[in-house]
């Protein structure tokens, strides 16, 4: 590799580590080289922290890093997408999911099976992605946007086992967090000899890595087995990253971040950019394990290093996707086969739907024994009656936003879980009651609107370089729910009775919802849809183009404006009351428009149908399906939202 890139890397790692076993450290410099160099024994607490706490730390720290850069600099050289890494993809949800059912389902097995059970798991996740976007496709969008639908999938059911195995999944908590605190060298001896598989790919894969910038075609041409060569060096970064997330929990960015910084610093090569992403991934989650040390001694806080890791890479996650996004990294999507028109009997159908789930929701009664439908008592009904307006409301409001966005932005793909405005309502709740005490149980929804118009402004913003592409959209997105998920990892991390209170907030649940917030949101979500379906005419003449809504006399701007605060509003008011909730504002006015809804105005009132209905079953279902447990309405939405949209990405790629 260039000369001086290494020599320059080199030595800021030396510094950076020489600095970072200093912080918070009480032993003086003499009496830590005597340590080192076993001169002399530890005798107090401080050395003792020194020798088998920072030490440990400092080596796992750059292992760790160094292993994440490497595998983001194959995977993203492989592919020939430099938005690709083991958050993207996919693979870490799969480890971490397989990990939680490895600790809830076989306990005794999880000391000698985590590092197998989270390969499993990754790889599995990679299967899906490979199968959804397909080989041909992985170096565009598709598969960034197959691994963002793989992630909530699978983050959906790790929350729904989390949620129904309490007592077993509290000690996943911190880990799950990323945290590279030690106490002991037992880990880093575990770790080490499990990376050897590294010293393959830097011998090896610069050779396959060179021929591959040949594109597929011209690697062939000259004798190189594409597919398995692919398939090899991916399952071995898999590996990597498998044994690291097995040793210290889900670190994000790194693997993303270090190969794109590694080109900017101008590493040329393929063997430039790996040794160089080497370095600077040991060096990056170094740099970011010391914030979290500085954070965790100034806010008397355990601050995991993967919190700050997911805190500074979102930022750099829209960054660099603003200027490397290319022309070509777009996303299509069309819906199955719609009708022409809107018949009487897919309107009943609809109708019929969401009438039978009400009927459900009140008639239908059970026990340990048997089940029956019959009228409530005042009591059932009192309990019964919140959830399901909560419900209602909240599938119209969320398929009201999801078709505004669609329509506005263009775009198919549009949702508010999607764009990351539920995500910004929910970071603003989160935060809220973190550090300004304000309770998730009676959480205001002017908070939460406060989220959501700021995901909303940089939605705009930020879009308007790339006029609104998905790639541009998406991207933005996923750096908005990475922020809240390491907000999220500090709260679970912390441990608390609180911990387990706000993950079942996040699960987006009815069950706590008072009969007050209930009619709250009925009212005003009532009131918004009513102001939607007003504005119908605007929507429709924007959804043609802009410039023709101006020439009908439209103030573009100003309709687009006042739409995005309907939009931010219903997002804020839903996720308020019960919780984040995904999918609905995406199924939604997809289903609407494939039963024949074409105009907005029909599109608007048919997908509020829609959208009341998958929530009322999602909630009547997730009450009876582990009975006497339930499963929250909006985790159930999530796994059946996600299992359409990878279904409908599917779809696409045969056509």
């Amino acid at each position: 590799m260039n000369g001086k890139l290494f020599l320059a890397l080199s030595s800021a790692l030396l510094l950076v580590a020489m600095l970072s076993v200093q912080i918070g450290n009480g032993v003086d410099l003499v009496t830590q080289w005597q340590l080192l160099w076993a001169q002399r024994e530890a005798s107090s607490f401080a050395e003792f922290n020194f020798l088998y706490g920072q030490l440990p730390r400092l080596v796992m720290t750059l292992l760790v890093g160094a292993m994440l850069g490497l595998v983001g600099s194959v995977m993203q050289q492989l592919t020939q997408n430099n938005l690709t890494s083991p958050l993207t993809l996919g693979t870490s949800s799969g480890a971490w999911l397989a990990l939680i059912i490895l600790n809830i389902g076989f306990p005794s097995l999880v000391a000698s099976y985590s590092a197998l059970a989270a390969m499993s798991g990754a790889l599995l996740a990679f299967a899906l992605i490979v199968v959804i976007a397909g080989v041909r496709n992985m170096t565009g969008l598709p598969l960034i946007v197959a691994g963002m639908v793989v992630n909530l999938l699978l983050g959906a059911i790790a929350t729904a086992l989390i949620l129904l195995n309490e007592q077993y999944a509290k000690n996943v908590f911190m880990w799950g967090a990323g945290d590279l605190a030690q106490n002991g060298w037992d880990w880093v001896q575990w770790l080490l000899p499990r990376l050897s598989v590294s010293l393959l790919i830097l011998l090896f894969a610069t050779r396959v890595l060179t021929l591959l910038r040949l594109g597929h075609q011209g690697a062939a041409a000259r004798g190189l087995p594409v597919i398995p060569a692919f398939l090899i060096l991916m399952v071995l970064g898999i590996w990597l990253v498998s044994a690291s997330i097995t040793a210290v929990g889900v670190i994000s960015f790194i693997g993303l971040l270090t190969p794109n910084i590694a080109r900017a610093m101008g590493a040329r090569t393929p063997k430039q950019e790996l040794y160089s992403s080497l370095l600077l991934g040991a060096l990056l989650l170094l740099l970011t394990d010391m914030l979290a040390m500085w954070l965790s001694l100034w806010t008397t806080q355990v601050i995991a290093s993967g919190i700050t890791a997911a805190a500074i890479g979102a930022p750099a996650l829209i960054w660099f996707s603003r200027r490397q996004l290319k022309a070509q990294d777009t996303l299509t999507i069309s819906l199955p086969q719609s009708r022409a028109s809107l018949s009487r009997v897919a309107l009943l159908g609809v109708l019929l739907m969401m009438l039978a789930a009400l009927g459900l929701h009140t008639l239908f009664q059970m026990n340990e024994l048997s089940w029956q439908l019959a009228l409530p008592s005042s009591y059932q009904w009192s309990l019964r009656w919140p959830r399901m307006l909560t419900a209602l409301c909240a599938g119209i409001g969320l398929a009201l936003a999801g078709s505004i966005l669609q329509r506005l932005i263009y775009n198919p793909l549009a949702s508010p879980d999607i764009l990351g405005v539920s995500s910004g309502a929910t970071f603003t709740l989160v935060f809220a009651n973190l550090f300004l005490g304000q309770s998730l149980l009676a959480a205001h929804w002017v908070t939460a609107l406060l989220g959501s118009l700021l995901v909303l402004a940089a939605l705009v913003v930020l879009g308007k370089r790339h006029q609104y592409a998905a790639s541009s959209l998406i991207l933005t997105g996923i750096a908005i729910t990475a922020l809240l998920e390491s907000l999220v990892q500090f709260c679970l991390a912390k441990g608390s009775e609180d911990s387990y209170r706000i993950l079942q907030w996040l699960a987006g649940s009815t069950y706590r919802v008072t009969p007050d917030q209930a009619l709250l949101l009925a009212v005003l979500v009532l009131l918004l849809a009513a102001a939607t379906i007003a504005l119908s005419r605007w929507l429709t003449l924007i959804s043609i183009g802009r410039r023709f809504a101006s020439a009908r006399g439209v103030n573009a701007q100003s309709t687009s404006l006042i739409l995005l605060t309907i939009v931010a509003l219903l997002c804020a008011l839903v996720t308020a009351t019960m919780g984040p909730v995904s999918f609905v504002g995406l199924i939604a006015p997809h289903m609407a428009m494939m039963l024949g809804a074409q105009q907005s105005k029909t599109q608007l009132l048919v997908a509020s149908l829609v959208g009341a209905s998958l929530m009322l079953w999602a909630d009547w279902l997730g009450q009876v399906i582990v009975y006497p447990m339930q499963i929250a309405a909006g985790t159930l939405v999530a796994i059946l939202g996600g299992s359409y949209f990878l279904l409908l990405l599917l779809v696409n790629r045969s056509k």
